[in-house]
């Protein structure tokens, strides 16, 4: 399955290490499945994880952000953004999930904001699934 993750996925998987995040995160980083990744969105999952309240929550230092942040550009496979769809959605933020998406042929958008996305991802064929919902599908 190829699959994006919003921002709030991978936030959650570094601050509750427990949760479905974590393991979906864990499986995808294994190869049980295949995270696509834009250049814009790295940059916005490092400064997102980065965020002193993350880190004090997560109880991790900036240099394990970015070693986290250099496994999954290692193992991601990139999408290179051939075209901006924007505006599709009404949080901006959360554009760069959708192109990273439509431009990598994605499956599936893993977010918990699943209203956020509307319709949009649908017109293009791709699945809006809660982070529960999508470790389900990677699991066998």
């Amino acid at each position: 399955m190829r699959l994006v993750l919003d921002t709030d996925v991978i936030v959650a998987g570094i601050r509750s290490p427990s949760g479905a995040s974590a393991a979906l995160l864990s499986l995808v980083l294994a190869g049980r499945g295949t995270m696509l990744l834009s250049v814009a969105l790295a940059f916005e999952y490092e400064a997102t994880c980065s965020r002193p309240e993350h880190r004090l929550a997560a109880k991790v230092s900036e240099a394990e952000v970015g070693n986290l942040m250099d496994v999954i550009a290692d193992v991601a496979e990139p999408v290179l953004v051939d075209y901006l769809w924007r505006p599709q959605l009404r949080d901006a933020g959360d554009e760069l999930v959708l192109e990273a998406a439509v431009n990598g042929r994605a499956d599936a958008i893993v977010t918990f904001n699943r209203r956020d996305y509307g319709a949009a991802p649908s017109q293009f064929g791709i699945e809006v699934l809660s982070p529960g919902d999508a470790l389900r599908r990677v699991r066998p």
